[in-house]
């Protein structure tokens, strides 16, 4: 790229956060993408934070989730920074369901999801909930504690869609102690946001079991729903809406990557 050698593979990793640009040649490339990308100097290269450090009996230090969801990075980044997401890697994902409600126009209105976490280290205290409307502009849901944690810090930003908050545990887990979290977003009133053709989540670290509950309402029924996931976005599969509006998906071993159902409405 522009004089500085990069390969798809090294994009897909610093994209996953499984690698980080830090040699000279991978931060000039990290500027040319800057251009490309035509975002501010600077705008990718501060993400990084201070390099990793070296040698054996090191820590590396905790990344925050830039990369857990939603389109806007950069904006990302800048509300994350005013959370502590220290407690992120020390978390195993060993399931996670979402229960997405669509009403009768067509819009979100309630998302329920149940984590079951292990602390992989003593003194973990909190999950970071980071959710995108996918449409600045959109209003954002408000957020309601069903088990096992309190509301912390909350930051919504309705001009970006990205809304951050951290639900804090009832007391910091030992290592090897499991937590099971259960919360829900839920738009409490009109406007509500517009037509909804999918749901997905971004996994920047892997889950045992992930599941996907859609439920449509009997007056606003899709023409066809598929599922899909990372790598080919594109191709999906495709899966019955029941009798009682579900339609249901479900992986395991998944990430880091995206997974989710889309859905068509019948055209009038």
């Amino acid at each position: 790229m522009r004089g500085a050698p990069i390969s798809i593979t090294a994009l897909s990793y610093w994209q996953s956060g499984r690698r980080r640009p830090e040699r000279p040649d991978s931060l000039l490339a990290l500027g040319h993408l800057e251009d490309v990308l035509d975002l501010p100097e600077g705008a990718l290269s501060q993400l990084l934070g201070p390099p990793r450090p070296r040698g054996r009996g090191r820590v590396r230090p905790p990344t925050p989730q830039v990369q857990g969801a939603g389109r806007d990075n950069v904006r990302l980044a800048q509300l994350l920074a005013g959370v502590d997401t220290s407690s992120d890697t020390g978390l195993s994902r060993v399931s996670q369901q979402d229960r997405v409600e669509i009403g009768a126009d067509g819009g979100t209105r309630r998302l329920r999801s149940r984590h079951t976490l292990r602390a992989d280290r003593s003194g973990v205290d909190r999950w970071v909930l980071v959710y995108d409307t996918d449409a600045p502009g959109n209003p954002l849901p408000s957020v309601g504690m069903l088990r096992s944690c309190r509301l912390g810090r909350l930051i919504a930003d309705p001009t970006s869609g990205i809304l951050v908050a951290e639900l804090l545990f009832p007391k910091p887990l030992r290592q090897g102690e499991t937590l099971v979290l259960e919360y829900e977003l839920l738009q409490d009133e009109a406007p509500y946001p517009a037509l909804e053709t999918s749901h997905f989540r971004r996994f920047r670290l892997p889950v045992r079991e992930y599941s996907l509950e859609v439920r449509f309402d009997s007056r606003c029924l899709p023409a066809r729903c598929e599922r899909f996931s990372t790598p080919d976005l594109e191709q999906g599969t495709e899966i019955e809406v029941d009798e009682w509006g579900y339609a249901f998906a479900t992986s395991r071993d998944f990430g880091p990557g995206i997974f989710g159902i889309r859905w068509e409405w019948v055209l009038s």
